[in-house]
């Protein structure tokens, strides 16, 4: 192959991607930083000097993955290798996806997720993931299943992106050491800023560009930092409420709570009370386009498998108002149920109470990770929240036409808040009333 020079000065969390060998990594940080260059720079380099290698360029949608990411992959990392036909297109055919093609050997397919169906039969070395925040966690789990090449010893998967809000899966997947993170900061970028941390003069325009954002977008696009929507109803929610399985003592009391939807979410949600009057959640149903007699089915078959108990019962079963679902709930779980205490105001500011850390350093309120049994993968394809967790950092204050925040939630993505707000309402504001077997 003819000689060709690259060129690049990566700095800080794009020289750590460089020398990383971690499984999945995401380099993640405010825009601007270089964060897809620096992956965009590895995949490249990694297949001009490994022969042979197979990896993948992919996005959400291949629109967004054309119009961008590949855009800069052409004219700022490889367009001397295209220039010298070191490297060349391929647009694809019926059989083969489109890529990049080496004479080395190596590869570089491109894709939308939107679009699937070829790259996912490939097996590959390498795969980088652009704006992976627009992924859904199955998407990424698909790509993994994917990396079965040969050339690499390691294999891997690089995300790029910026922060959402606290609670996406991949600040939590990094979070509980499933991915490395790497934080992205602007004195990475060489065109940003010089070395002697003063800013060029494209850096200086574009920090100006940022410096006019407002809100939450500013939090994530300028300052790297990984926060929740504009008003926010539950500020004290956080990671520290979120806690591993355990084995729950038999004597804790339990409660039932159940929101109604076809279309939107079903939501079951069994707590336990332990001896101090905290509350955890230990197992939900977050569903969509099942029968309410199909949802008492479940539930029967998770605590009460082959007609068995495992679990003690519910002190009570706590409802949505809705009189027909509730009438053949009670009839096919064969216990009553009682009607939420519904007034939101009150309801909410049981919950926040909850959630404040007491003196002993603990909340009363704490939701077991992975309570959700069965994730509803519709939901999961829409960017939608899946489970009562991922429904925390969304759970905001509605909007009056002036901008003005209003003393309601925004009916959106609430179905699970709402049984948390039940619950903590029956509990701490009003009667506690005994399950009947019907």
């Amino acid at each position: 192959m003819p000689e060709v020079i690259v060129r690049y000065e990566p700095r800080g969390a794009a020289r750590e991607l460089f020398t990383a060998t971690d499984s999945e990594i995401c380099i993640a940080g405010s825009a601007g930083t270089g964060k897809s260059v620096a992956a965009l720079y590895k995949v490249f380099l990694t297949c001009l000097n490994v022969p042979n290698t197979r990896a993948l360029i992919v996005r959400q949608t291949h629109a967004s993955l054309t119009s961008t990411t590949l855009i800069t992959f052409e004219h700022k990392i490889a367009a001397e290798a295209l220039a010298t036909g070191i490297v060349n297109w391929f647009g694809g055919s019926s059989r083969q996806p489109p890529a990049y093609r080496f004479g080395n050997g190596s590869t570089i397919v491109v894709g939308g997720l939107d679009r699937p169906e070829k790259f996912l039969s490939a097996e590959l070395d390498l795969i980088f993931c652009d704006e992976a925040s627009e992924m859904t966690v199955t998407a990424l789990e698909t790509l993994i299943s994917r990396l079965r090449g040969t050339a690499l010893k390691r294999k891997q998967i690089i995300l790029a992106c910026n922060p959402a809000h606290p609670g996406h899966w991949i600040k939590r997947r990094c979070d509980h050491g499933s991915m490395r993170m790497l934080v992205s900061k602007h004195s990475d970028n060489p065109a940003y800023v010089n070395l002697d941390g003063t800013y060029t003069e494209a850096g200086q325009d574009y920090m100006a560009k940022l410096d006019a954002l407002t809100g939450v977008r500013r939090l994530r696009l300028r300052d790297g930092i990984w926060a929740a929507a504009e008003g926010v109803i539950y500020e004290g929610f956080s990671d520290a409420h979120v806690v591993d399985p355990f084995e729950v003592p038999e004597h804790w009391t339990r409660w039932w709570v159940v929101d109604f939807g076809f279309t939107n979410p079903f939501c079951w949600q069994d707590w336990a009370e332990d001896g101090d009057g905290r509350l955890w959640l230990v197992r939900e149903i977050y569903r969509t386009r099942r029968l309410v007699e199909d949802h008492a089915k479940d539930i029967l078959a998770l605590v009460a498998p082959d007609g068995e108990w495992i679990e003690p019962r519910p002190r009570a079963v706590i409802c949505d108002h809705d009189a027909e679902d509730r009438a053949t709930l009670e009839r096919h779980l064969g216990m009553s149920t009682s009607a939420a205490t519904k007034t939101v105001s009150d309801g909410i500011q049981a919950v926040q109470a909850r959630l404040k850390v007491q003196p002993d350093g603990r909340a009363r309120l704490h939701l077991v990770r992975g309570a959700c049994a069965d994730r509803d993968s519709e939901l999961e394809n829409s960017k939608r929240p899946t489970c009562t967790e991922e429904e925390f950092p969304g759970y905001i204050w509605a909007v009056k036409p002036g901008g003005d925040l209003k003393e309601e939630p925004r009916k959106e993505n609430d179905h699970g808040v709402d049984c948390v707000r039940y619950v903590c309402a029956e509990l701490d504001l009003g009667a506690q009333p005994d399950v009947q077997w019907l």
